[in-house]
């Protein structure tokens, strides 16, 4: 896979400190109470006077560029930016200039040992170049990445992944300014690929010596300049604020008539540029990183800032040499020619003005929704099959079973459909609760191509014993790692546990996993598509009879013909998703350790649980996160210091609706923690009563604006649909008919909304907290299980036992017949 950006902060602190001391890129760049006040006043350093000098050296308007993003005519931005920005004065400062290279010869030709957090073995080569941003219309690095990147048939992952040595790998350019650059090679590594590094590092140069052999390829370049440019022309609109930053930050990099560009169009051939970078990824120039558990007790060194262990050693080019000699004779070649660049980039014309999706096709297998594209006007479509299988999740051992077919439906399909994600047509398959879907987003024209072929190998789906055991390998290293999440992130995973029926906790996954074999799978996947129900969303530059006759050929490979895989499902088999519905007046509480013992961070989610879907209901409690969430996070984050991680956001589960805050501590446990979010809704309380007419209108009219923004391109419309028809919600008209509502609403209503449902004590309240204990706060942990309990507190002791004594939410999903046409 080709990329920008390839390190993690831990890796990276550790390649910039084995960098050159008086560098710049040295330095750790993250700051923390160490080096921001305890150094510098050991050194007598006062930190504030040096930002104020630093600001006076440093900040001069000559240096600065403002890109402002509005409806507004240019001349009222104009008169706007000369009144807010003109106090801002001009030194006429030069900018900032940091000569040199990081890495002298000591710190090249090195192979560094390091002992990573979490399970799992990487490999980073990683080179010194020159910075590609001095030849962008050339591009190098996007010429280079591409094609060591690559992974269809002959590339160097695709021999690695036929090997079982990686399971994933990426290239290009990493960290860079105009003074320095690195080319970076990044290799997850299985198991077996661990014991092999020296093979997978001469075979990666010796794909960068067939590199050299083939010399710079014309084709190679225009395809991907082809690429690049239909990308640039059609991509998707981001958010206004990451879009005022890439073009501010743009100006201060290229010429005026690249500002909108930047580096995403190389466009000028130029073989002897190309070949400068190629050369430069020498064995004489490399730096390999090579990370896994297994180095540890093995290592004589710790980097200062992270604490990560590794050791050095020097790696001559000649041991490299020796390495690609002995490296297994593979067949490694240039990528083919790329058959799924679109040609037919024409507007289809909607036949009928559709506001929203409609239900135009319905059957004993399948429903299809509808929406042409009448918005974006690209050559883009969206489609999404839902495969319904009553017998994907009735156990821990068939959802692991389901979870292990999607991942090799996708390892089976990489080295074909990568050609598809080079020209801009993305795809997944991914499990659900309820089986798995497929999802295709990008260019139309040569979308059911591929969407045919991955239909194809589900209706042929073998297990091939080799893949089983990598991606068995991988997905067994992903649930050890579970618990090296943050504690805000467990104490999420605990509410979704407590509050959705029919989930299960990931320890069960991960018991079952290791004794399932090939069999088991091979027997399962029958099984599962044995019946199914077929839930389809086709949206975009797509015309209504092609996409009936999509889901018309899905139905036909599945359910017709002489002996069909697949049988329509009994109406009793139809899933819903149910939510437990917490009792009025009562107070939950679950209490975990944090399931890392390393881990000081404590966390809590404080949920209150409100009501189901309701328009009326949606926008009060949508007002009153609005309303609380600056004052939440300036009197819990700014004045308590309770934690970094301090939110208050809305919870959405099955259109069940509730307000949660998330904070993450170090200094202070979960129980006080909950103990301070209570006495923030006793304070904000009086800030509702307080709230003038004004400010209520004010934050009325912004949660308006929020609501009536416009989806800013397909997927985002696409998804937004899809939730409606996987809740069974089916407002698509949420948005609009919510601003109706708000227009209506009241302060007082905001008021008594408040009083019944959100403030402490409240008789209609329904909370539950979710407290995860860090190594600093057990004590309190274990208190905890001694002390009495409050009135109308039930302490959660068992998650499943729990679960099972509650009353549930009915479900907004129904069976086939739930929608007429």
């Amino acid at each position: 896979m080709y990329s920008y950006l390839v390190l993690i902060f831990p890796s990276m602190q550790l390649q910039k400190h084995l960098s050159l001391e008086s560098h710049p890129y040295h330095k750790f760049s993250t700051g923390n109470w160490d080096t921001l006040d305890v150094r510098p006043k050991a050194k007598g350093v006062d930190t504030r006077q040096e930002l104020l000098k630093f600001y006076e050296d440093k900040y001069s308007a000559n240096l600065m560029h403002l890109v402002v993003y509005s409806k507004e005519s240019l001349d009222k931005i104009q008169c706007l930016v000369e009144d807010k920005f003109q106090e801002i004065r001009n030194s006429d400062r030069s900018r900032f200039q940091f000569p040199g290279q990081p890495c002298t010869s000591e710190h090249l030709e090195i192979l560094v040992r390091a002992v990573p957090i979490k399970q799992g073995h990487k490999l980073r080569i990683v080179w010194p170049i020159t910075p590609s941003i001095l030849h962008y219309k050339e591009g190098p690095c996007r010429y280079l990445g591409h094609l060591i990147g690559h992974e269809g048939e002959g590339s160097l992952f695709y021999v690695l992944k036929k090997s079982g040595w990686a399971t994933g790998l990426s290239a290009g350019e990493g960290e860079w300014t105009s003074e320095f650059s690195f080319f970076n090679v990044v290799i997850d590594l299985t198991d077996a690929g661990q014991d092999n590094m020296q093979d997978i590092v001469g075979l990666l140069f010796k794909y960068i010596q067939l590199l050299q052999q083939s010399g710079i390829c014309k084709w190679i370049f225009d395809e991907l300049s082809a690429v690049c440019e239909t990308g640039f022309h059609y991509q998707d609109k981001i958010s206004p604020i990451d879009y005022v930053v890439n073009i501010s930050s743009n100006m201060q990099i290229y010429p005026p008539k690249d500002w909108l560009v930047g580096s995403l169009l190389p466009s000028d051939f130029n073989p002897a540029i190309i070949q400068k970078i190629l050369n430069e990824l020498s064995p004489e120039n490399v730096r390999i990183f090579w990370e896994s558990k297994k180095f540890e007790g093995l290592t004589d060194k710790v980097e200062p800032w992270y604490g990560t262990a590794y050791s050095i050693e020097k790696v001559s080019s000649s041991k490299i040499q020796a390495w690609m000699s002995s490296a297994p004779n593979e067949n490694l070649h240039l990528p083919a020619p790329n058959v799924f660049i679109p040609k037919d980039l024409s507007i289809k014309n909607a036949q009928e003005e559709v506001k929203f999706p409609v239900l135009l096709r319905k059957s004993s297998y399948s429903k299809l929704w509808y929406k042409p594209d009448t918005v974006f006007s690209t050559p883009k479509a969206y489609v999404k099959i839902d495969f319904n299988c009553p017998h994907a999740g009735n156990s821990p051992e068939t959802e692991v079973l389901g979870d292990l077919f999607a991942r090799l439906l996708l390892d089976y399909l990489n080295e074909y459909a990568y050609y598809a994600q080079v020209a801009g047509l993305l795809y997944g398959i991914s499990h659900t609760d309820s089986g798995f879907e497929v999802t295709l987003v990008g260019y139309n024209h040569k979308l059911r191509i591929l969407l045919e072929t991955i239909i194809d190998k589900i209706v042929k789906f073998e297990v091939k014993p080799d893949r089983f055991s990598v991606i068995k390998e991988m997905e067994i290293k992903d649930y050890q790692n579970f618990k090296f999440q943050q504690p805000y992130q467990q104490a999420m995973y605990y509410c979704s546990l407590i509050l959705k029926d029919q989930t299960r906790p990931w320890v069960e996954r991960l018991d079952v996993l290791p004794r399932l074999n090939v069999e088991d799978l091979t027997n399962f996947a029958p099984m599962m598509l044995s019946q199914a129900f077929l839930e389809c969303y086709i949206a975009g530059n797509i015309e209504r009879e092609e996409a009936e006759s999509m889901v018309q050929h899905v139905e036909d490979v599945f359910f017709k013909g002489p002996n069909p895989i697949c049988q329509p499902l009994f109406p009793s088999q139809f899933l819903t998703n149910r939510v437990v519905k917490l009792e009025r007046g009562m107070n939950y509480c679950y209490s975990k350790e944090g399931l890392n013992p390393s881990d000081e961070n404590s966390a809590l989610v404080h949920y209150i649980q409100v009501h189901q879907d309701d328009f009326i209901l949606n926008v009060k409690l949508q007002l009153f996160a609005l309303v609380a969430k600056q004052p939440a996070f300036h009197q819990l984050r700014s004045v308590e210091q309770l934690g970094y991680i301090t939110v208050l956001m809305q919870r959405n589960d099955s259109g069940i609706c509730g307000v949660q805050f998330i904070i993450q501590s170090t200094v202070k446990g979960p129980a006080h923690i909950d103990s301070r979010v209570e006495a923030f809704l006793k304070m904000f309380e009086n800030k509702l009563y307080e709230m003038t007419n004004d400010e209520f209108k004010s934050n009325v009219n912004a949660l308006i604006d929020m609501k009536l923004e416009k989806h800013k391109n397909l997927r985002e419309e696409s998804r937004f649909y899809w939730r409606e028809i996987t809740d069974g919600t089916l407002k698509f008209d949420r948005r609009e008919a919510e601003v109706a509502a708000l227009k209506k609403l009241t302060q007082q209503e905001l008021i008594e909304f408040f009083n019944e449902n959100v403030k402490v004590g409240a008789t209609r309240k329904k909370t539950l907290s979710v407290q995860v204990h860090g190594n600093q706060h057990l004590a309190e942990y274990h208190s905890q299980k001694s002390e009495a309990v409050q009135p109308n507190t039930i302490q959660i002791n068992d998650i499943f036992s729990f679960r099972r004594s509650q009353p549930l939410y009915g479900s907004f999903r129904g069976g086939i017949g739930h929608v007429k046409l």
